[in-house]
């Protein structure tokens, strides 16, 4: 039924000018993506553009083509860089143009994906069953999207909890329990002790483990510690190993931790932010080895799997204490035995949003369109990229490897350098020539260029242009007075 005339409306009056000026903005994009490498990785934005986003929100609006001219000219250039080749920082995924066309079409459909009886919910589910097989777990486990790997620890921190203390905690709290222990290694991500923070249990009942040479927990002392607490009255609850540590790569033992937490009647969670997607590939997989014993997995899709931010997500065994930490029955989310309400198991049983946008469909579009075994491949690129590096590094006169490389992460200091000053005015200036972004961390107690390859638009050939702009960088800083 038509609109009478007069009445409010925010579709377009003309379908076919819409449609011409969406194609174009699409045109655009692509065409911004196919010559990503000719730009600068990265260029702050500058003051008059950072000026103009402060005006007042505007009463009236301006033609689409207008508006889709100022994104192009005052946001799509001083963007984080984290599409182009030579951005190593943190450890960002650089997406891919047929993730670009999903997540246009989930925003067509604009579905809220928190319940009710629609087929993305059987989209997630499809990701939630291919995820259960590649890491080893039972076909009926429980997964959810979120935005990243630090809601996913902290939901997997509120799971462990119940599966200990019982659904009751989420009403009783923690005052009438034994006091909750857990652990995780020195390397481990600062959100799990976050995670912590959030819960009610407190960081300082997160108990840290120190690790070995190779970035990995010290099982024995882990033992140790779990013995002391136990003898000291305590209950501990949980271990959550890494896979993939965040400054250096490195890979906890999770088979040994495996072990000792199901000896201990334990929870047994790996934050696999990055690595855990090392289980896509046969080369890599031993990596992971013992994941497939965990009781929770957090992992994002947009990083090594390349799907557009955000797509965090949780994967849990136990899907029935999975359901008890979080379901409601509430009036408004009541179910029915047919129609748009019906269904039993809906994702806000999983997780505390209520509203949630289609993540799934630019995770399986991104497996559809280009397989596991292609994302796989270009994971083994990327540690084959960082080997490269770090055998380039081990033969200059100038420059050291820091770290042992596990994975994908090269960590490089100056030879001789112990206050890091160097590193620090080295990371920044190459920063703002645009050449190349690598970021900084501090190993033992020294500031340190960290390289994460997890772009698969690298190349042998980027990372050789990478270490020319290194030199020249170092050369220039320190010939200055």
């Amino acid at each position: 039924m038509a609109k009478l005339q007069g009445e409010p409306d925010l579709d377009p009056t003309d379908w076919d000018q819409f449609r011409a000026q969406a194609h174009q903005a699409l045109d655009l994009m692509i065409d911004n993506i196919a010559t990503v490498r000719d730009r600068p990785v990265w260029v702050e934005t500058p003051a008059d553009v950072k000026a103009s986003f402060r005006t007042p929100a505007p009463k009236r609006g301006r033609d689409m083509a207008d508006v889709v001219a100022d994104v192009f000219e005052k946001i799509v250039p001083y963007s984080n860089g984290n599409r182009h080749p030579l951005f190593m920082g943190w450890v960002h995924g650089a997406g891919t143009p047929a993730g670009m066309v999903a997540e246009m079409l989930a925003a067509g459909l604009n579905s809220n994906c928190g319940g009710r009886n629609h087929v993305a919910h059987d989209i997630e589910h499809q990701v939630t069953r291919w995820m259960a097989k590649a890491f080893g777990f039972p076909d009926d486990a429980s997964g959810l999207f979120l935005t990243g790997t630090s809601m996913a620890n902290f939901l997997a921190v509120l799971v462990a909890r119940t599966k200990v203390l019982g659904q009751d905690v989420r009403t009783s709290g923690l005052k009438d329990h034994a006091q909750l222990v857990a652990y995780a290694s020195s390397e481990a991500h600062g959100c799990v002790k976050q995670a912590f923070e959030l819960s009610g249990i407190g960081s300082a009942n997160l108990r840290i483990i120190p690790v070995d040479q190779q970035g990995a927990m010290v099982i024995g002392a882990l033992a140790r510690q779990l013995a002391a607490d136990r003898n000291a009255g305590l209950l501990p609850f949980m271990v959550a190993g890494t896979a993939g540590t965040v400054n250096t790569g490195a890979f906890d033992d999770l088979t040994a931790i495996a072990d000792l937490a199901a000896a201990e009647n334990l929870w047994f969670h790996v934050d696999g932010a990055f690595g855990a997607l090392a289980a896509l590939s046969p080369a890599l997989a031993s990596r992971v080895k013992g994941m497939e014993r965990a009781d929770s997995i957090a992992f994002d899709f947009h990083k090594w799997a390349h799907v557009p931010y955000d797509a965090g997500f949780l994967l849990v065994r136990d899907a029935k204490v999975h359901r008890e930490t979080f379901a409601s029955p509430v009036a408004y989310l009541s179910r029915a035995p047919r129609g748009l309400a019906s269904g039993e198991d809906w994702p806000c049983d999983y997780g505390p949003d209520l509203s949630r946008g289609f993540r799934a469909l630019k995770a399986w579009f991104t497996f559809q369109v280009h397989g596991m075994s292609q994302i796989g491949a270009c994971m083994e690129h990327c540690c084959a990229i960082a080997t490269y590096l770090a055998n380039r590094i081990e033969g200059s006169a100038r420059f050291e490897v820091r770290a042992p490389v596990a994975l994908n992460i090269v960590c490089i200091g100056v030879k001789g350098s112990e206050d890091g000053a160097l590193e620090r005015e080295l990371v920044m200036a190459l920063h703002e020539s645009g050449e190349a972004v690598p970021s900084l961390t501090v190993l033992e107690g020294r500031p340190t260029l960290r390289c994460a390859f997890v772009n698969h638009r690298t190349t042998f050939a980027d990372v050789d242009h990478f270490l020319d702009q290194l030199e020249q960088c170092a050369d220039r800083l320190t010939a200055q007075p």
